[in-house]
């Protein structure tokens, strides 16, 4: 096998090096920025050069960057990284040992968002995907018909003198949000967002001005506030003034957690792949087999069964980039 499964992360032999694992080891590639994939304590970091700088804030370590498409020959295998759409710089793994290729997808999800690198298949002869939203039920609208909810929301709320704070997460989401808004107002920031703004911004992505919600910063009748998810419900989120609260995710199509998180809005908007994505995704490989992490992986690897692949399921520690947030229901 190109690559193993250990229990500190996917291996591969050939190489000598780990993609996204969880433990500490000597040579980590990493997929993309988010806590559950690129975590402190590698002696050596590889990534894309879109990646690095969010990684480098993040853990404080020096990363060897490569390009979009670029071949490395670590060990005996051929390395190289593909956009993946996830958030920008996130990119799946190509490794390539005595002419069988493995890829590793990282997150990804198949709709340009006019900000991430839009995701590119790569054929190989295995597949290992992500499966969060691994079920039917999962079927997101076009981004254009969400922006234009949350656009319509702000505006409402605007119009009756009430503050819009909307939870999205820090490194992604929260700039997908911001670069495809209607600026039509005043937008403050948490600053989680506004410190990874300013390392997006450094590296040339194109977001409209926003102001830090700092400790000055009190009543603002109208404004768009854009915060982790955590922060929704807490007096940090209160002192803005009257408000509605909203939750941008994927999990939001399941009612429960809406619910159960006692919003009146909540945006269905998704930096994963949804059901079509997922499986439009998987065919574009060629892949034969297809081993499949963190999500819905039981009803997944059925499904895919059910359609001819060698399907698998890898036990990870990936969480998917709204789990500190939400109860994920099976």
């Amino acid at each position: 096998m190109v690559l193993s499964f250990t229990d500190r992360g996917i291996f591969c032999e050939a190489g000598g090096f780990f993609i996204d694992p969880w433990r500490p080891v000597d040579k980590a590639l990493i997929t993309h920025g988010h806590s559950d994939h690129a975590r402190a304590g590698h002696r050596r970091y590889m990534a894309t050069e879109a990646a690095a700088p969010a990684i480098r804030h993040r853990l404080g370590v020096k990363v060897d960057t490569v390009r979009f498409g670029e071949v490395r020959r670590i060990g005996d295998a051929d390395v190289s990284f593909h956009p993946a759409g996830h958030v920008p710089g996130s990119a799946q793994i190509r490794v390539e040992v005595a002419g069988e290729v493995w890829v590793v997808s990282g997150d990804y999800k198949t709709e340009p968002d006019g900000l991430s690198e839009p995701f590119e298949p790569v054929r190989c002869h295995a597949f290992i995907s992500e499966c969060t939203f691994g079920l039917p039920v999962f079927n997101w609208q076009p981004q254009p018909a969400i922006m234009a909810q949350i656009n319509a929301w702000w505006a409402a709320n605007a119009a009756e003198g009430r503050v819009s704070v909307i939870g999205a997460y820090s490194l992604g989401k929260a700039q997908r949000i911001l670069a495809n808004v209607d600026p039509i107002g005043l937008i403050l920031t948490h600053g989680a967002v506004e410190a990874t703004n300013r390392v997006l911004r450094e590296q040339g992505l194109r977001l409209p001005e926003t102001t830090w919600a700092g400790p000055d910063v009190g009543l603002s009748p109208g404004a768009l506030v854009v915060a982790p998810p955590s922060a929704l419900g807490t007096p940090w989120a209160a002192r803005f003034g009257p408000s509605a609260q909203a939750f941008a995710s994927g999990w939001m199509a399941l009612r429960g957690v809406r619910r159960r998180r006692g919003l009146s809005q909540g945006f269905v908007m998704s930096d994963h792949a949804d059901w079509r994505g997922l499986n439009d995704a998987i065919r574009a490989t060629g892949a034969e087999r297809v081993f499949v992490t963190h999500g819905y992986t039981a009803p997944f690897r059925r499904w895919l069964a059910d359609q001819g692949y060698d399907a698998g399921v890898v036990e990870t520690e990936y969480e998917g980039d709204d789990a500190d947030d939400v109860e994920v229901i099976e």
